[in-house]
């Protein structure tokens, strides 16, 4: 295939080769492996972009609990600080990211619709990042697509030179993958250049490499919905790095190479089987209890 990419040194090949951003060969990527037209490939990210902002919107205005009252509110909480910044020490675009990525979390934990972006542990840090940064720079919807077919591909090399599954790679595959993704999107919608759409996948992704994961219950809400709010302040925060012109020491093919090295040698214990760590506590087995699962002692 032409547009055929594994690496991200593909990418700045194939990139530097046709003189087009990442978004845009992410888009001819997808609608050369799918055999289907470009109109086709955006409009089916098109439809993601409506269902992501549905869930922002749905979890944003929803105070209800889920089942076992281990989530559910946070996001409306967060959002409603908005009109009252005097109190955060963060910026609008860090508390809006937050608060959408809370939403997303917890809607997932209602069992409302979400997309998996890449996966439903980290649903909810490239729409924190993208969605509030699209507004905050007045974006429009076509660069808020742009940033998101630049965050796929970047999604892409991860499940390529890696995984962006938990159960096999713990929370830096999904929460940390989510993060690189959302840091390299909100370059491109900054119109910063491949190198720099790496270099702040690089430093966000390096930030989670042995990330554990460890649901309470094996159920993805603590501390997976605020681990992802937290996420999207990371990769906003190597988005300014870079910006700033910061790069990465370490390339992020290497990076992601660690990430694999690190998955291969992970305890199951810390691979979503909620065996150990937040888990095993004594909050994580009165969840197992409720759920009638053996308790860890």
């Amino acid at each position: 295939m032409e547009y055929e990419f594994t690496t991200a040194a593909d990418i700045k090949k194939l990139c530097s080769k046709h003189k087009i951003k990442i978004s845009e060969l992410a888009k001819r990527y997808e609608s050369e492996r799918a055999g289907v037209s470009h109109v086709v490939v955006r409009n089916r990210m098109k439809k993601t972009r409506d269902v992501i902002w549905e869930a922002i919107e749905n979890g944003i205005g929803n105070k209800k609990k889920s089942d076992l009252k281990m989530s559910g509110g946070d996001a409306a909480k967060m959002y409603a600080q908005l009109t009252n910044m005097r109190d955060m020490m963060s910026n609008r675009v860090c508390v809006r990211a937050m608060a959408y990525a809370l939403a997303i979390g917890e809607q997932n934990a209602l069992m409302g619709r979400i997309a998996a972006f890449p996966t439903a542990g980290g649903a909810g840090v490239v729409p924190g990042v993208l969605f509030s940064s699209s507004q905050h720079f007045h974006a429009g919807k076509r660069r808020l697509l742009r940033a998101m077919f630049c965050a796929s591909a970047v999604g892409i090399v991860i499940a390529s030179g890696a995984t962006i599954s938990a159960a096999k790679g713990g929370c830096q595959a999904e929460v940390g993958a989510a993060a690189a993704m959302a840091a390299a999107g909100l370059i491109e919608m900054q119109n910063g250049t491949v190198e720099q759409c790496f270099d702040a996948a690089a430093i966000t992704l390096k930030s989670y490499l042995g990330l554990v994961c460890d649901p309470l219950g094996g159920l993805v809400e603590v501390p997976c919905i605020k681990r992802n709010s937290i996420a999207a302040m990371a990769a906003i925060g190597a988005g300014d790095m870079v910006m700033a012109g910061i790069k990465s020491f370490v390339p992020f093919d290497e990076v992601v190479r660690a990430m694999k090295n690190i998955a291969e040698t992970m305890s199951p214990k810390l691979r979503e089987t909620a065996l150990g760590g937040l888990a095993a506590t004594p909050t994580g087995n009165k969840i197992k209890k409720k759920l009638g699962l053996p308790i860890i002692k």
